[in-house]
């Protein structure tokens, strides 16, 4: 069997296709699996990394904000059309998925004219434009929210599967996790990140966190700062005599992302797909900040996705303050019975195998 996976630009589309592709490697003997994406994406790195080829296509998003500007883009999109086209008649896939954002458009489109087999993955509750567009012609829609399912026009090609995510989520002790950090089993452990990049809002609202829990020796703090913003936060915190405490860790990025989270009493961020498969799927309970800027307002429904479930606590930012922060957590951190019952339906807010579901329904397609 041979498979080309497309989609990119940022981690949300990356990783769910890397989960995609390692369950197809385990359920399909000698599976050969390709990689396609933007030559300006995150992709370029990230997938070879992972241990899969990849071929980059000449493709840009649209700006939305200087319309002239998408000139240039046209022409682009016609060339990577073309490098599309010639990557599959080369590779000769016997089924293309896309995960989303602007470098999987042009190769679902080249292979629907050739007649293979597509599909897509749509990892928020609400949609992006690329997969509303291209819904017409696959064989089906994976769907990472069921929310998400009424901004799309054909029902009948819908299957909830949820976030495709990386095993060590969900194979990690807690207790180990917890030995190894150095996180007592009595401690209230708060986690809090803005993603890869950090969020600047989250982190000032830290601040104030940090300097008003600190003196409570049994809650520990982890910040992950982004790199943008960690010399500034290091800086701010100096500044107020807070932060040098034992219990409080200032990280620029949280590499063993798996151990934090499972060693997290709750966690604290954005509300990004894969953040959210990732929280739900270990049964964290969250206070989810959504980023503003975010495309269709997609993280506010995401977030929503989960709370209305019982499993998190929305924070809008125009919300967002040290004093309703403190006091959100200082609530949730004195009543267990609240926070396991959020725990409980955290979990239940994320499907179960959703690459193995994904697989089922590509397997009812191909007989190879």
């Amino acid at each position: 069997m041979k498979v080309i996976m497309t989609g990119g630009g940022t981690g949300g589309h990356i990783y769910p296709a890397i989960s995609i592709a390692d369950e197809i490697k385990k359920r399909f003997e000698g599976a050969e699996i390709l990689f396609v994406g933007a030559e300006r994406g995150l992709e370029k790195t990230i997938v070879p990394e992972n241990g899969y080829p990849i071929e980059l296509i000449p493709i840009h998003g649209f700006n939305r904000k200087k319309p002239l500007k998408n000139i240039k883009v046209i022409k682009e999109l016609n060339k990577g059309s073309k490098r599309a086209a010639d990557i599959l008649k080369l590779f000769g896939p016997d089924v293309v998925i896309g995960t989303g954002g602007y470098a999987s458009a042009p190769l679902l489109k080249a292979a629907q004219k050739l007649g293979i087999p597509t599909y897509i993955h749509e990892q928020n509750a609400f949609p992006g434009v690329t997969n509303k567009m291209l819904e017409k012609r696959v064989k089906k829609v994976f769907l990472g929210f069921e929310e998400a399912s009424k901004y799309f026009k054909y029902p009948d090609k819908h299957v909830v599967c949820g976030n495709p995510i990386r095993g060590n989520f969900l194979d990690t002790d807690i207790d180990v996790a917890r030995k190894e950090l150095g996180y007592g089993k009595d401690d209230f452990v708060l986690l809090a990140f803005g993603g890869s990049q950090g969020a600047g809002r989250i982190n000032k609202a830290m601040i104030g966190v940090i300097e008003a829990l600190e003196p409570f020796k049994d809650i520990k703090i982890c910040l992950g700062t982004g790199k943008f913003y960690y010399d500034a936060i290091l800086d701010e915190l100096k500044e107020r005599k807070a932060g040098t405490g034992g219990n409080i860790q200032i990280k620029e990025y949280i590499n063993n992302m798996n151990g934090y989270l499972a060693s997290a009493d709750l966690v604290i961020s954005r509300s990004g797909a894969i953040t959210v498969a990732e929280v739900t799927s270990c049964g964290k309970p969250a206070i989810f900040i959504p980023s503003p800027a975010a495309t269709g307002n997609h993280q506010y429904y995401n977030a929503k996705a989960v709370s209305e479930r019982g499993g998190a606590i929305v924070i809008e930012e125009k919300d967002l303050n040290d004093e309703k922060l403190i006091s959100t957590i200082l609530k949730l951190k004195n009543d267990r019975a609240i926070l396991e019952d959020m725990s409980h339906k955290s979990r239940l807010a994320a499907p179960e195998n959703a690459a193995g579901r994904i697989c089922d329904n590509i397997e009812e397609f191909t007989d190879k």
